[in-house]
């Protein structure tokens, strides 16, 4: 028999942390945010601009000037950076360690990992990640008065829903902004991609629960069971 105060504990937390969640839906590669804002998520790769010749150093500041300029809506560079986790990548040594015919290779398979083993004991191994996030906001809610706004931030997000036709319109927009920004990257030599939906859903899971994350993978989001 479930324990009613146990029960009540979870409802709380619960509670709290939709009151505090920013978030309200995550749905077609978009994130909606509690206001009624769109965001989406870009993950981009990096160069390595010290190793570049000068003129080449010269030709990537020109064209990220001409990036910047050529913006005319907000945006943010997140810099994500976490521990780097190898230990998938040790299991799989050590099992071709185990598979390896020949003595000498073998051999070397076990240096290798003792290698890297002690390459990670001696310092952190930092796996950093590049995201641009834009920002649609319809300026809808500067309409509302000071208490509207400030009581909408305690409605729990289940009861935010924005309507379909409302989505797709912004959507739109938030989707051009995209399309300028990949571009204007891709001019600078940098690769950059949308995150999709799970993606995304994978981003703010890792993020809110760093430690979780890492026992825990987040399951796919189409065997997502979702309660209205």
């Amino acid at each position: 028999m479930a324990n009613p105060k146990n029960k009540l504990v979870r409802n709380k937390v619960t509670s709290s942390t939709e009151k505090f969640l920013d978030i309200a839906e995550v749905k077609e590669d978009t994130v909606i945010m509690r206001d009624g804002t769109l965001r989406a998520v870009i993950l981009v790769s990096s160069i390595n601009f010290a190793l570049k010749s000068e003129d080449e150093q010269n030709a990537i500041i020109s064209a990220y000037v001409s990036f910047l300029n050529n913006i005319d809506f907000p945006l943010q560079i997140v810099i994500q950076s976490r521990e780097l986790n190898i230990e998938n990548y040790i299991k799989s040594l050590k099992q071709k360690e185990k598979e390896q015919t020949n003595e000498l290779l073998k051999m070397q398979t076990g240096e290798y990992v003792q290698y890297i083993q002690e390459l990670i004991s001696m310092s952190k191994i930092m796996n950093k990640r590049f995201y641009v996030v834009l920002t649609y906001n319809p300026l809808s809610d500067k309409q509302k008065g000071f208490f509207s706004r400030f009581f909408d931030v305690f409605k729990p997000a289940t009861l935010i829903k924005m309507k379909s036709n409302i989505f797709q319109r912004r959507k739109v927009e938030l989707t051009r902004r995209v399309d300028n920004i990949i571009a204007g990257l891709g001019s600078i030599g940098l690769q950059s991609v949308q995150l999709d939906t799970q993606s995304l859903l994978e981003l703010y899971y890792n993020t809110y629960n760093p430690a979780t994350s890492i026992n825990q993978k987040l399951v796919d989001v189409n065997q997502l069971r979702l309660s209205e």
